[in-house]
C-alpha cells in the first residue's frame, strides 16, 4: 500500500511538470535552499529527478533568494520559463523566500513564472492581499499548492490558475534504509517558528528514544547546489533511519519516513501543515499514525 502511495505521487508530479517544462528548451530553477533544513533539500533533490525523467536536462539557470542576478538569468535563459522551488515558505513566516517570490513576479511579466508545489500560510492578512495583488498582475503565473486548505486559500484570494499538487520529495521514489537502527524511537521534533505550543513531557520520558532536530549539520565541502542537497539529504536519511520507528512534527520528517519504509507517528505543526498533507495524500500508508497531543503520541509508540 505504501509503494502505491508513492508512485501515485511521483506520477502526478511527472504529469505536473511536462505541463511546464519541454525538453530541449531553457528555464531556471529559483530559490534554491542553501541552509540545514533537509527537507527543503529534499524537495530540490525531487525536483531535479522529475526534471531528468521527463528529459528536461539541467536548469540554464539556478539561484538562491539572496544571489539572483538579473543579467545573468537572461543571458543564460533568454527565454523559457521559471521554476520556483517548492516547499512550506509561501506566505509571511519566512519572509526573504516569500520577497524573493514577488520580486520576481513583480519584475517578470514577460516570462510564465511557476510556483512549484507550496504550502501556503499567512498569519497577516495585509501580506496576503498585498501578493494577491502581485498575482493579479502578472498575466501568466502558475500556483501549485500540496494541500486543500492552501487550495481553498489560493482559490479564494489568487487570480491565477491553482492546482493541488504533492510534495516533490516524491520524486526520489522509496528509497533503502542507509544504516540499521540504533534506537527504538527517533524523535525529529521541530526547533523553529514552526513548532506547534505543546508540552513534550510525555514523549521525552520514553524508553529507549533519542530526540533532536536536522538544523544543525557539519561544514560542507561541496559546493554544487544539487552536491549540497545530496550531502543534507543524506545526512537526513542516516539520522531517521537510526530509529526503529519515528515521532516527527516536520512534514519530510513524515516524507522521508515513508519513502524508507520506516513506521512513525505523526504530530502537527503550529498552523497543521502536516496534518493537511496527510489528509490530501498519504494517509492509506499503513506506515503512518496521527497524534494529536504528545501524550497520545506516547501511548502510540508505547512510551
Amino acid at each position: 500500500m505504501s509503494e502505491t502511495v508513492i508512485e501515485a505521487q511521483r506520477k502526478a508530479l511527472l504529469d505536473l511538470y511536462r505541463r511546464h517544462v519541454t525538453p530541449g528548451l531553457p528555464y531556471a530553477l529559483v530559490d534554491y535552499p542553501d541552509h540545514p533544513n533537509v527537507g527543503d533539500s529534499a524537495i530540490w533533490l525531487g525536483e531535479i529527478a522529475l526534471l531528468d525523467a521527463i528529459g528536461a536536462g539541467a536548469p540554464a539557470y539556478m539561484a538562491r533568494w539572496d544571489d539572483f542576478d538579473e543579467a545573468a538569468f537572461r543571458a543564460a535563459c533568454p527565454t523559457g520559463p521559471i521554476l520556483i522551488h517548492g516547499g512550506g515558505n509561501l506566505g509571511d513566516i519566512w519572509p526573504h523566500h516569500q520577497r524573493f517570490r514577488e520580486y520576481l513576479i513583480e519584475r517578470f511579466p514577460d516570462r510564465r513564472i511557476v510556483q512549484l508545489p507550496q504550502s501556503i500560510h499567512f498569519r497577516d492578512p495585509t501580506n496576503r492581499d498585498h501578493f494577491a495583488a502581485l498575482v493579479g498582475r502578472h498575466p501568466d503565473f502558475h500556483l501549485h499548492v500540496r494541500d486543500n486548505a492552501s487550495l481553498n486559500l489560493a482559490r479564494r484570494h489568487f487570480d491565477c490558475p491553482s492546482t493541488l499538487a504533492p510534495d516533490s520529495a516524491f520524486g526520489l521514489g522509496s528509497i533503502k534504509r542507509p544504516v540499521v537502527a540504533d534506537c527504538r524511537v527517533l524523535m525529529l521534533l521541530r526547533s523553529d517558528a514552526e513548532r506547534a505550543a505543546r508540552d513534550d513531557a510525555p514523549l521525552l520520558a520514553s524508553s529507549g528514544a533519542v530526540t533532536l532536530d536536522w538544523l544543525e549539520e557539519p561544514r560542507l565541502t561541496e559546493t554544487s547546489p544539487t552536491a549540497k542537497a545530496e550531502a543534507r539529504v543524506e545526512r537526513g536519511l542516516r539520522l531517521l533511519a537510526r530509529g526503529e520507528l519515528i515521532v516527527t512534527d516536520r512534514l519530510h520528517g513524515h516524507i522521508l519516513a515513508l519513502l524508507l519504509g520506516i513506521p512513525h507517528v505523526v504530530l502537527d505543526n503550529d498552523y497543521g501543515k502536516v496534518g493537511a498533507y496527510i489528509a490530501a495524500w498519504t494517509q492509506r500508508s499503513p506506515l503512518v499514525r496521527q497524534a494529536r497531543s504528545s501524550q497520545a503520541a506516547a501511548e502510540l509508540i508505547g512510551g
